[in-house]
């Protein structure tokens, strides 16, 4: 009779690691890139950083510039006019451009705060935090439709696969706490590149964004899953964890220098990390009454949104470096896009305008705000003229307005302008390549630098394209 044969220590680790669902598989794709051991040691930037970490607030859909951050006078004198629009997606279709009815705001606008910032009436709790946010009023991106200017808002490219900025802001500076994920998407849609606005693209697979929730469950819902064992007792798991992490110490010892074997060995330890950190973080019952009610949490309709955001904060606080909000669905015309209903805008921003401000609020008053970038946004805006039925606008990729908080941006600021009707960018113009730009440099990562090499040349988030906008920055 033959002895048994040894067991390989991939053998082992598949026999004995079963209890983990939530294990970190990453470590076995990354590449041997002359990186650290622990791919996700912190690492300093290029240069000081005015803000360690990003909350974007996603808009899925294309917000209405002109109903809410950019004023257009023109807009009431012009009403209801046929004017003549050189529109990117009619000369898309026809080659021509398009004759359309002038469509005046359907929200009064009021300057606001003692910076004197226009803000419509479509989102009052936003208005009384004028004073504390930039607004970029003179945004232009690629793509005229929603699939390709996601990811491009995303990614920086409009149908390669590429990694996502929270990626790359994870590859460039590593995570900040040992317990958590460095990258965090809230529930993402499923459309409108999916996956790939949080995916790491050709990075190593370590790099790519958590997903927590998705687009249509309740943000309630939305949890790090499969972070303990079902059956096992916790006595009994953490004996199972020190024998990992001894058998890894015997083959560490035995191949010191080998970066992937090290890579692992500390998926290992976050995985076992994960268990005790991971629940805590999103347990909104530890927070006040006081405080579930600023983000209009336990009241309709701002329930779920606030949730996402009170959440956002959370692991904000907890060391998640990169952290995306998505207001969207799982539809090829994502919440915002109203091509015939642009009242319906006002459900959307019902929804959302408390829970941002409250953030804003919340961020502020726990010190968080001077290095958090808050980032709100669409993939791009809409047009000046009505379309179908008269009652709705079109995508509009060359001018648009975001919103910028936090990290060191001019509070209180309005930046370049789009033309008299706000359809095209033509003052101080901010491309979406240096928007990128300007947040990495605000997290110490300059944009040129960033590289990562693959089929034979080096990428960067800006392609080979952008520059920093110096004039948004305090």
């Amino acid at each position: 009779m033959h002895p048994p044969l040894p067991l390989s220590r991939r053998q082992a680790l598949s026999r004995v690691a079963c209890g983990f669902g939530f294990l970190a598989l990453a470590g076995l794709a990354a590449q041997t890139t002359g990186r650290p051991a622990n791919p996700l040691a912190p690492r300093p930037g290029h240069h000081r950083p005015r803000a360690k970490r990003v909350i974007f607030l996603f808009m899925g859909g294309g917000v209405s510039h002109l109903d809410s951050f950019d004023y257009k006078p023109a807009l009431y004198a012009n009403d209801g006019r046929m004017l003549e629009f050189l529109d990117q997606r009619a000369i898309a279709k026809t080659g021509a451009g398009a004759t359309g009815r002038v469509m005046k705001p359907l929200w009064e606008f009021r300057q606001r705060g003692q910076s004197g910032r226009w803000v419509s009436e479509l989102f009052p709790h936003l208005a009384r935090h004028a004073d504390d946010y930039c607004v970029v009023r003179s945004m232009h991106t690629e793509g005229v439709a929603h699939g390709p200017a996601t990811l491009f808002l995303h990614t920086g490219a409009t149908n390669q696969l590429r990694p996502s900025m929270g990626s790359w802001v994870t590859y460039g500076l590593g995570a900040e706490s040992e317990n958590l994920p460095a990258f965090v998407s809230l529930s993402p849609t499923l459309a409108n590149g999916g996956p790939r606005n949080y995916g790491s693209g050709f990075l190593p697979a370590v790099f790519q964004g958590t997903a927590l929730g998705r687009a249509g469950q309740k943000a309630a819902e939305a949890a790090f899953r499969h972070v303990r064992h079902p059956d096992l007792a916790p006595a009994a798991q953490l004996r199972q964890f020190e024998l990992i992490r001894a058998l890894n110490g015997d083959q560490l010892r035995a191949r010191p220098g080998d970066r992937e074997l090290e890579a692992l060995a500390h998926s290992y330890e976050l995985a076992w990390r994960l268990q005790s950190h991971a629940p805590d973080a999103l347990d909104l019952s530890r927070e006040s009454a006081a405080t579930l009610a600023l983000y209009g949490i336990g009241e309709e309709p701002t329930d779920d949104y606030g949730r996402q955001c009170l959440m956002a904060r959370r692991l904000a606080e907890s060391g998640v470096r990169y952290i995306q909000v998505n207001y969207s669905d799982n539809t090829n015309n994502p919440a915002w896009d109203q091509h015939s209903n642009m009242p319906k805008h006002l459900d959307h921003a019902v929804r959302v305008d408390k829970p941002v401000a409250g953030l804003l609020t919340d961020l502020k008053a726990r010190g968080l705000l001077e290095d958090t970038i808050v980032w709100w946004g669409s993939e791009f805006g809409r047009t000046p003229y009505a379309e179908r039925n008269g009652t709705g606008r079109d995508h509009n990729p060359t001018g648009f307005s975001v919103l910028l908080a936090g990290g060191g941006f001019k509070p209180g600021f309005a930046y370049g302008e789009t033309d008299e009707f706000g359809h095209f960018a033509v003052e101080n113009k901010v491309h979406m390549h240096d928007l990128h730009a300007t947040i990495l440099h605000q997290l110490g990562l300059n944009h040129e630098q960033l590289t990562f090499r693959h089929d034979g040349r080096d990428y960067r988030l800006t392609d080979v394209h952008g520059r920093v906008v110096h004039d948004l920055l305090a």
